[in-house]
């Protein structure tokens, strides 16, 4: 069974939902360095101070300090039969980093999924999504509608486009996938780690894809 995992995709891809069901199948943390970092800056620890200047002023956290969180992290009891990194690493640099980092605590990476999904698909996914304001229960005009156009099926509250669900935003964030994190795709493949599932049909057959491929072999 492979357990020490990363997902790859672009926004909208699905890895998030997929990274977090196969955690709590295998029974490992599905480790977000956002979350370490807002966790590490409310904590006071010496990385969490320092990725706090960062964050304080609105820039980007250091690569050092956001691979030394995930260091920290690998290394905790919980981490022992495994974890799946989910939106890391974002850049060849810190996929990089993470391998020397892997090595400093005698760990090693089992297998990256990237979960594909054509940029057509990932623009009607995201820019057809709507929230109520009210109670925030999730729709989508073409895939989950709500009974009454505009208006939460739960509570009634109405439906709303978030502002980053907006194409051109999308449009922008797909471009910065491609350029920053795609790379990223072609560096696994030549360690022999990268394997691809096709994310654009039911959540359960995605599902059963990375179930099949991280089955194979062992840790």
């Amino acid at each position: 069974m492979k357990s020490r995992l990363i997902f790859l995709g672009g926004p909208g891809a699905g890895k998030g939902t997929q990274a977090q069901r196969l955690a709590e199948k295998l029974g490992i943390p599905q480790v977000s360095t956002g979350d370490l970092l807002r966790e590490a800056a409310a904590q006071g620890t010496e990385l969490g101070l320092a990725a706090k200047t960062f964050m304080d002023k609105g820039a980007l956290v250091p690569d050092k300090v956001v691979v030394g969180l995930v260091q920290q992290r690998v290394a905790q009891d919980d981490c022992r039969k495994g974890w799946i990194l989910d939106g890391f690493p974002r850049t060849l640099p810190q996929a990089q980093e993470l391998d020397e980092t892997l090595k400093a605590v005698g760990q090693r990476l089992d297998l990256v999924i990237e979960v594909n999904v054509p940029d057509s698909v990932i623009v009607k996914r995201l820019t057809g999504r709507r929230i109520c304001r009210g109670c925030s229960a999730p729709y989508h005009v073409e895939f989950a509608p709500a009974k009454v156009a505009d208006k939460c099926d739960k509570c009634g509250g109405e439906l709303y486009q978030r502002a980053d669900d907006n194409e051109k935003t999308v449009q922008e964030r797909l471009e910065v996938y491609h350029k920053q994190t795609e790379p990223l795709i072609g560096y696994y493949r030549n360690q022999g780690l990268l394997k691809q599932v096709d994310a654009t049909g039911p959540i359960d057959g995605i599902f059963r894809q990375i179930e099949d491929l991280v089955a194979v072999g062992q840790t």
